[in-house]
């Protein structure tokens, strides 16, 4: 029989691959395919190589061949034992015993997911349309199965207006704050909603639910409601970590058959971690991954919260992760995995671990080479009539416009190639760069949706989210390059495309200055240039020369009625790179470095900046924004009425803060000590790099209790601390009024100041 629809899921099994298809009606078929056999590749002397094929065969875990293939490093072809699992859940069992037999020996490919490597063999992808020939066979515990007998994909990972299968989609959270744990304490009823998604669709409830324990136990109503919808995906907030165990244990209490998974398997859950990254504790919550339909949290999902559903499509799409899996997962893995798909595509042996070390470096020559982005301090004051020309996905652009990527950099090939500025390197002229080839087709697919966006403005949101996604692609790429485990890192590819960076931005401040633009902020990426008189269209030519000048493409990102270049908080004659505001033709707003960007700035003070701001967004000129700036402190005043007449929910009140260590660990009373300590004694387990909520209540007290409270146990009686939240709102419309409630001598300061041509800092 052939069946058409949607690739919706796949996963190994002992029965084999299992697929799962919907077509348009929203049907679902399960299909194994037992042809799939995964291979890996050992590396060793040829007795041990030899011996180890018969172990291997003895046991029934894999067959094994010689076979060539090729060193990424030297671009050289070696000799290596192939070892084809028996079946896919053998894989992981084959490349084991491999290890414990003998650690000598040097395995590749052996730690590869299989979903992505069977993507990758039969041409196909998650959410792919396809068209599948399969037929009917009997079970070997009763009833029929469909086997998969071969599939042909009729999609293209590469496609602009793709479309999405139709979804039976289930929402659920609990009522409440969302950003607060519900392991922390915070409890509420179930809200549930249902109704269908796909192709150019947003998410309409057909049936809002409050489920709350009465009579029936609350885990038998979302059974029932579980069966009667049958959705293909839930949607949850907090679902890894406190809605599905705590409907398991309930399930287990009552005795309930709790039917999340539409397979047999059992429900898969990972462990909570602590980690760090860039020098930040981050905290990696429990996963919860479901066979036969998908759950997303988006509690616990960096792409499905930034980039909604349509970002988390399109990153499946290109990376051919399991949708679940790249959900939970860092941008970093899937372009990894893109680099590793294009590795196996041209048969080269993709390490365990990185193999590449850090190449050795006298002291000078690591002060050249261990340099960041190339950073101007701005100017300091209100400019009008500015345009920020933004190197288009600069980092990327050069990997590809340049061919850097850690196997082209320095090698062996090509001794006369041209030298990186700076550092010397040598670049390869004979062969693309996997990294190159990666980030080339994601610039090439962002672009488009960029155009898509201009020529489909309805579409223009969903078109938005997408290029968000590439863009977050884009991003980890250029740091994997220098990330200490990338199966493909190398710190020197790292350094050459900083170095190149650094060169090509000054190269655009020298034909911006050369042309009587004056810089007021270069930003590793981005230039903040003005010229009295200057219209878009000399903004435009002027990137478009520079563009021609560096080889990077460069455009006009926005031509700003007036940007306000902010001073240190600790020091009013110190500017700050990233700290500012920008009022753009069209009144979009451009905010760096103030409270509203913050993720620990409570709502309160959130909702005051943009009120202000959407005011301040109507000026033209600083004349009229002295004048918007005196409506805009009347909103100020008004937050602060109600908020001395006590007439705010707690709920605007709430402060996040991210835990650094455990609660024992603290030294001093903080406040994210104290509400630690506070929820530690109610029996909550924080761990480094969550997040805590509370409420200030009486900041001086000389109890450390007194001063703050957990949001969780916080009781009205408390009250909160009407000064110190006034002082808040005070330093959060501060920046606002700045540059006009100054006196003359500090004018004078100021306006000597911007006259001085800024001087360049180097990021490390």
């Amino acid at each position: 029989m052939t069946l058409n629809g949607w690739m919706l899921d796949l996963y190994p099994s002992p029965e084999g691959m299992v697929l799962w298809l919907i077509d348009k009606n929203q049907k679902r078929s399960r299909l194994i395919d037992p042809s799939f056999t995964p291979s890996f590749y050992v590396r060793g002397l040829e007795a041990r190589l030899g011996q180890l094929s018969e172990m291997l065969a003895a046991r029934g875990l894999a067959r094994c061949t010689r076979v060539k293939k090729l060193n990424i490093w030297d671009g050289r072809d070696i000799l290596v034992l192939e070892v084809c699992a028996c079946h896919p859940t053998l894989f992981t069992t084959a490349a084991r015993f491999v290890r414990r037999t003998d650690p000598s020996l040097q395995l590749f490919n052996s730690d590869l997911m299989l979903a992505p490597l069977y993507c990758w063999q039969r041409l196909v992808f998650p959410f792919a349309k396809v068209e599948v020939e399969a037929a009917s066979a009997e079970c070997p515990e009763g009833g029929t199965q469909l086997l998969l007998r071969d599939i042909c994909c009729q999609d293209c990972e590469w496609s602009l207006d793709f479309e999405i299968p139709p979804l039976r989609l289930m929402q659920v959270r609990l009522e409440g704050l969302a950003q607060v744990n519900p392991a922390h304490g915070r409890r509420g009823a179930l809200e549930i909603e249902i109704g269908d998604i796909g192709v150019g669709q947003s998410f309409h409830a057909e049936r809002s639910i409050i489920v709350e324990d009465s009579e029936e136990p609350l885990v038998a109503t979302f059974e029932r409601l579980l069966k009667a919808h049958d959705p293909d995906l839930i949607l949850t907030e907090w679902g890894d970590s406190t809605i599905f165990p705590s409907l398991v244990r309930q399930a287990r209490q009552h005795g309930v058959r709790l039917s999340l998974n539409r397979d047999q398997l059992p429900i898969q859950k990972s462990r909570p971690r602590s980690y760090m990254s860039y020098g930040r504790i981050l905290f990696k919550e429990s996963s919860t991954t479901l066979f036969g339909r998908l759950h997303v949290d988006t509690r616990n999902s960096f792409i499905a919260d930034h980039c909604d559903l349509d970002g988390l499509w399109e990153l499946v799409r290109v990376t051919k992760l399991p949708v679940q899996y790249a959900s939970r997962t860092t941008t970093g893995t899937g372009i990894s995995y893109m680099q590793m798909e294009l590795a196996w595509r041209d048969g080269v042996l993709i390490p365990e671990q990185k193999a590449e070390p850090e190449g050795m470096k006298s002291p000078e020559e690591l002060l050249v080479a261990d340099r960041g982005g190339l950073v101007f301090v701005p100017r300091l004051g209100f400019f009008e009539n500015v345009a920020e020309l933004d190197f288009i996905s600069e980092y990327p652009s050069i990997m590809a416009r340049f061919n850097v990527s850690p196997e082209t950099v320095n090698c062996a090939c090509c001794p006369d190639a041209p030298r990186v500025p700076e550092l010397g390197y040598r670049i390869c002229q004979r062969r693309k760069g996997i990294t190159s080839r990666a980030v080339e087709k994601l610039i090439q697919k962002r672009q488009a949706y960029k155009q898509l966006a201009q020529e489909q403005p309805d579409q223009r949101a969903q078109y938005k989210v997408r290029r968000d996604a590439l863009k977050w692609l884009l991003v980890c790429c250029f740091g994997y390059t220098g990330y200490k485990n990338a199966r493909f890192g190398r710190i020197e590819a790292h350094e050459a495309i900083n170095a190149i960076a650094r060169e090509k931005l000054l190269v655009a401040v020298e034909m911006a200055e050369g042309r009587g633009y004056r810089i007021l902020h270069a930003l590793v990426d981005s230039l903040y240039v003005q010229k009295p008189g200057a219209t878009r269209e000399d903004y435009e030519r002027l990137a478009q020369e520079i563009a021609a000048g560096t080889g990077l493409p460069l455009a006009l990102d926005a031509l700003y009625r007036f940007v306000v270049f902010l001073p240190s908080r600790q020091d009013p004659e110190i500017p700050v790179p990233n700290r500012f505001f920008a009022v753009a033709d069209g009144g979009e707003l451009k905010i760096r470095g103030l409270e509203c960007r913050r993720h620990d700035t409570p709502p309160l003070i959130v909702r005051m900046q943009h009120e202000a701001l959407a005011i301040l967004a109507e000026a033209y000129d600083f004349e009229t924004y002295c004048m918007k700036l005196a409506e805009a402190r009347e909103v100020y005043e008004r937050y602060v009425a109600q908020l001395e007449g006590n007439r705010l929910a707690p709920e605007e009140l709430v402060i996040s803060k991210r835990l650094t260590r455990a609660p024992r660990d603290y030294q001093k009373n903080n406040a994210t000590a104290i509400v630690a300590r506070q929820l530690d004694r109610a029996g909550v387990h924080l761990r480094p790099g969550e997040n805590v909520q509370y409420i200030i209540c009486a900041q001086d007290s000389s109890l450390p209790d007194d001063r703050v409270r957990a949001w969780t146990l916080w009781e009205s009686w408390r009250g909160y601390d009407i000064r110190a939240y006034r002082e808040a709102l005070e330093d959060a419309f501060e920046p606002f009024a700045y540059f006009v409630e100054r006196t003359p001598s500090r004018h004078q300061a100021l306006a000597k100041r911007r006259n001085a041509f800024p001087k360049p800092l180097l990021a490390v």
